[in-house]
């Protein structure tokens, strides 16, 4: 563990009452001017929730997976927006340079990622590769002791706001597969970098994504993350950084879900129906049962992954199922949220609709529940097949 008890309990409290006073009271004003406020984000920033896993040394708080995971539970407790604008500087925007990243690229990147100085982005997603990764167009040309990137990017979380862009690129024009892929650290200020309109969602406004354009932007070998020794790399490090973000998306799953049940729970014995609460009803009960179940299942597998994780055991399959399982779960509990709550759960004045949209984005970022359950068999029978 990185902090002792004390210290954690102290992080923990000072959260639950940042979410509670602070952010909740926000979240209405946040979704309709799709905004978070300048103030909020530097009482972020001040709190070091910018930098939760970057390592102390960088001047993060160093937290191990199963004390991000805690502090998930409760930023998932109010609007995904809060959550998304840190979360990608303490996972995808940040955990390639962590943990493949040269000692220069980490001096000169982490520190600024945990302050909150600078917004990481992932630039991953293509208009013609999402879930097949590998067959990603965007190129990476050698040109003497350059490389020129060229191709666009989509649905890039955080990119209208990014100071710095994880890039992969195909580097080996000769592949037609993951083997040819880098991943480059790139300043999002660099000459050839433009972005697209921002992107009008679903659901989760304030957290924004776009596209990012790369029109022969110049970047030296020693951007690649890692140096060159890993050139042609790139997926691999995608994948350690994956793992760590789908744990962390099924806990933020997890706190959302213990939110709507709650707020499902005090509705439920407000509201009257037949001369009493609705929640004397069998019927309400069952929803509720049900709810508090499935939460309480995912919490516990994502608790256990991240214990196991923490011990230096390999949780590629149990970090599938924590994401897959917990998405999945939260989507199945708002839309009890919103039946509960009838048609005050269809009305934008009690959230529960808002939340109801905003959830349904878990299920696909960070790899669709149909590639977890890839993931999973995939993994199942590579171990089988060694017993």
């Amino acid at each position: 563990m990185a902090l002792d008890p004390e210290t954690l309990s102290q992080l923990l409290d000072t959260v639950r009452r940042f979410v509670d006073n602070r952010l909740r009271p926000l979240e209405a004003k946040v979704a309709e001017d799709d905004a978070i406020p300048a103030e909020v984000v530097q009482d972020m920033r001040d709190m070091g929730l910018f930098g939760m896993s970057i390592p102390e040394t960088y001047g993060g708080l160093g937290l191990a997976m199963s004390e991000e995971v805690q502090i998930a539970f409760l930023l998932g407790r109010t609007s995904p927006a809060f959550r998304s604008l840190m979360g990608t500087n303490n996972g995808i925007g940040s955990q390639g340079i962590v943990i493949d990243g040269t000692d220069e690229q980490k001096s000169h990147y982490l520190p600024r990622l945990a302050s909150g100085e600078l917004i990481g982005s992932f630039c991953l997603t293509e208009p013609g590769s999402g879930s097949d990764a590998g067959s990603l167009r965007t190129s990476a040309r050698r040109d003497g002791d350059d490389f020129l990137i060229n191709g666009t990017k989509r649905y890039i979380t955080n990119a209208p706001e990014a100071g710095v862009f994880t890039v992969f690129a195909r580097t080996n024009p000769d592949s037609r597969d993951a083997s040819g892929v880098s991943a480059f650290v790139v300043d999002a200020n660099l000459p050839g970098i433009s972005l697209g309109p921002n992107d009008h969602k679903m659901g989760q406004k304030g957290a924004h994504t776009c596209d990012v354009i790369f029109d022969n932007v110049r970047v030296p070998v020693s951007a690649i993350i890692g140096g060159e020794a890993r050139l042609h790399q790139g997926f691999k490090t995608a994948m350690k950084v994956l793992d760590r973000g789908r744990l962390h998306i099924g806990s933020v799953c997890v706190g959302v879900a213990e939110r709507l049940i709650e707020d499902s729970l005090r509705y439920s014995l407000e509201r009257e129906q037949f001369g009493k609460p609705i929640g004397e009803f069998q019927l309400i009960q069952a929803m509720l049962a049900d709810s508090k179940a499935e939460a309480y299942a995912a919490r516990c597998m994502v608790e256990e992954t991240a214990r196991r994780k923490d011990q230096g055991i390999d949780v590629s399959t149990e970090a599938a199922c924590c994401k897959m399982y917990a998405s999945e779960m939260v989507g199945r509990v708002a839309d009890r949220a919103v039946q509960i709550h009838g048609g005050a759960g269809y009305i934008a004045d009690y959230g529960i609709e808002r939340f109801y949209r905003d959830v349904r984005l878990f299920r696909i970022y960070e790899g669709t529940t149909q590639i977890q359950q890839l993931v999973i068999a995939r993994n199942m029978l590579k171990d089988a097949r060694t017993w």
